[in-house]
């Protein structure tokens, strides 16, 4: 994975929902040039005046190869959250992200993905695999990545501003909504993001001024692993469903990441 990767062009991936929305303002904000990813363009330019659009559907690959061309960088904050298909999350959370992935066709653009402070747990009721199945897809894209589990949108009050980073999925607690989409731009952004897995939340305190340090102080990714560093080991990958091992075959091959 390089560090010295220069990003212009960000192409944002569920840019009118509401991290979204204050992802691609962040990007503006850090000099950074956001498209929006986006199916409706009406709706769109209501809620993203300004800001260059790109018409595609995450369950529609096709209509991803022109939404990824030329992007420096990828910031992805989309969800099944509204969907009340009961194979949303398949379909979406993870199926987009397995679409954008082939979409790229060999390119390699940094990746910034929101998943879920409970990607990992089995224990919470109506928690999924999907996010954490997702990650591992995107872990062995061997594209330069970050990602970031965070807590409970805006389950926080407004003097909790002090960012806490933690891993091993065992994190509980909330974060502001403009600060996870903080976090994800300044990911980009900095060296000692890159290849880091962590779980999101916010206590009392100021926001954060050393981002270098914050980002250094977690423990990379394992290479070669499709899991988050610390992840528990109770979704083996050999006891997947044919087709998601499949997936990250197919993944690896196309773009040289990891064993």
């Amino acid at each position: 994975m390089s560090r010295n990767q220069n990003i212009t062009d960000v192409l944002m991936v569920g840019a009118t929902g509401s991290i979204g929305q204050l992802a691609v303002r962040a990007a503006e904000r850090h000099g950074l040039r956001p498209r929006a990813l986006v199916r409706d363009l009406r709706r769109a330019e209501r809620l993203l005046p300004g800001v260059e659009l790109v018409q595609g559907d995450l369950e529609d690959p096709a209509s991803l190869h022109h939404a990824v061309s030329g992007a420096d960088a990828i910031v992805l904050t989309h969800g099944s959250g509204g969907d009340s298909r009961p194979d949303a999350r398949a379909h979406v959370d993870y199926g987009g992200v397995r679409n954008i992935l082939e979409a790229l066709d060999g390119a390699q653009p940094r990746v910034a993905l929101m998943t879920s402070v409970y990607a990992t747990r089995s224990d919470i009721p109506g928690a999924t695999p999907w996010k954490r199945r997702s990650e591992r897809l995107l872990r062995a894209s061997g594209l330069p990545y970050t990602i970031v589990r965070p807590g409970w949108f805006d389950h926080t009050g407004p003097t909790q501003r002090r960012l806490v980073l933690e891993q091993g999925g065992t994190a509980d607690g909330g974060i502001a909504r403009d600060q996870i989409a903080e976090t994800l731009v300044r990911s980009l952004l900095t060296g000692t993001a890159l290849g880091k897995t962590f779980e999101l939340i916010a206590t009392e305190g100021e926001e954060p001024s050393d981002w270098t340090g914050l980002f250094g102080a977690l423990k990379s990714d394992e290479s070669g692993s499709v899991d988050g560093v610390l992840d528990p080991a109770d979704l083996p990958v050999e006891a997947e469903p044919q087709a998601g091992r499949a997936d990250l075959d197919a993944v690896r091959s196309r773009n040289g990441g990891s064993e």
